[in-house]
């Protein structure tokens, strides 16, 4: 271990850019962390989304598309087109008090924005499922068909 530190001094001055570029990606993945955990809406798994629809009765909301909707969701979400999802809603700003999932196809992003408009509008409980409906197929758990 010790040659290890010892040649290091020499290695980031021959790999200067290396070293450089490790200390930014680094640096990218710190500040991503601490983004995340200061976020007012939290990510579920599969198993954590299954525990919270059987304590609380969530709100489940699939931003997919309408065609991937009608192929596979999670049985009870109600699907909202993202480019149709507005927090002010007033259906959607009764479930204000409720725990509300939003589920996009493969957890890319869709959610995400969509938990961030939430949280602004005032919503307290608000939860993404991390990985989309693909994590939730990949836990092998049950998914609904059609438009129901």
């Amino acid at each position: 271990m010790s040659d290890v530190l010892h040649k290091l001094p020499e290695f980031l001055g021959n790999h200067l850019a290396l070293a450089a570029l490790f200390l930014i990606l680094l640096l990218a993945i710190i500040a991503m962390e601490v983004a995340r955990l200061f976020r007012k809406y939290k990510e579920l798994t599969p198993g954590g989304l299954t525990l919270l629809i059987n304590r609380e009765s969530p709100l489940l909301i699939d931003l997919s598309a309408y065609a991937d909707f009608e192929k596979a969701h999670v049985p009870g979400a109600k699907h909202v087109a993202m480019s149709q999802f507005d927090p002010e809603n007033k259906d959607l700003a009764k479930a204000k008090d409720l725990p509300v999932v939003l589920i996009d196809k493969d957890g890319r992003g869709a959610a995400d924005k969509a938990a961030q408009r939430l949280v602004k509008a005032g919503f307290g409980k608000v939860y993404t499922l991390g990985g989309g409906l693909f994590a939730w197929q990949q836990a092998q758990l049950p998914v609904a068909k059609g438009n129901k």
